[in-house]
């Protein structure tokens, strides 16, 4: 399944393994537990539940958590620091629809330009190709005229 060992392979060297070795726990001298009395003893109660048997034990008081510490008061620099924070995420988007919107108004004015560009040049092709028919105005014709001698004649 695997091939034979071929000659032009690395050589066989020595390899030296370590051990770890486990290190003792540190021992701690530690104080035999002291029972210590309650100040009081707690009174016990029976309570007879609704199937007949009858639950004796003690009274447990709940526990009261401890009041929280006041809070230090947040210095007026901290709080306009945050308030400006808040208010420039607040702009970015709406300067993000600005330009945006600046954006698409240069488009569109681009196109409108454009389009009175199309619409004057066609205009005015259709004024000077167009067919020639019945003008209105002064018909003027020119006759062949000779100047001789820096005179006029027709």
């Amino acid at each position: 399944m695997y091939p034979e060992h071929v000659a032009n392979s690395h050589p066989v060297t020595a390899v030296e393994v370590h051990h770890p070795t486990p290190m003792a726990p540190a021992v701690v001298a530690s104080a035999p537990p002291v029972p210590v009395q309650p100040g009081s003893v707690p009174t016990v109660a029976s309570v007879v539940l609704p199937d007949g048997r009858v639950v004796t034990g003690y009274a447990i008081n709940p526990v009261q958590p401890e009041p929280l510490a006041a809070k230090p008061p947040v210095s007026r620099t901290a709080v306009n620091i945050a308030l400006g924070g808040i208010g420039f995420g607040a702009a970015c988007g709406g300067l993000l629809l600005l330009t945006t919107f600046i954006a698409a108004l240069t488009a569109l004015i681009t196109q409108l330009i454009t389009l009175a560009a199309v619409i004057f040049g066609g205009w005015l092709a259709v004024q000077i190709f167009g067919a020639s028919g019945p003008k209105n105005g002064t018909t003027v014709h020119i006759r062949k005229a000779v100047i001789k001698r820096n005179r006029f004649y027709s």
